[in-house]
């Protein structure tokens, strides 16, 4: 069995939605989830073992994040409107990958 303490965290996956509001309200009435953050932009919604980000594509863009204590050592850090702190960047595929820094969770 691996050492999970040497292991970055998968934080959230998000993807793309029409409507904040309307996807919200569909995740929330179809599964056990609380809203960790919501805007007209983006919303969060954290489960028991990790979150869903919903994004309005021209706001964001539909990737993957991690917490790790590499964020900081990849590029300029932009700090959110939740106060999260992160930088993208892309995979050899070009998905969007976003890297958390875990201290601002």
């Amino acid at each position: 069995m691996p050492d999970t303490t040497k292991l970055d965290s998968l934080h959230h996956v998000a993807i793309r939605v029409n409507d904040i509001a309307e996807s919200v309200q569909w995740y929330r009435d179809n599964f056990a989830c609380e809203i960790g953050y919501q805007d007209a932009t983006w919303a969060l919604l954290n489960f028991a073992n990790t979150s869903l980000a919903l994004v309005i594509a021209e706001q964001h863009p539909p990737h993957i994040g991690f917490a790790t204590d590499k964020a900081e050592s990849v590029g300029n850090l932009k700090t959110h409107r939740d106060g999260t702190r992160s930088v993208y960047i892309e995979d050899p595929s070009g998905n969007a990958v976003e890297l958390l820094d875990p201290k601002s969770l």
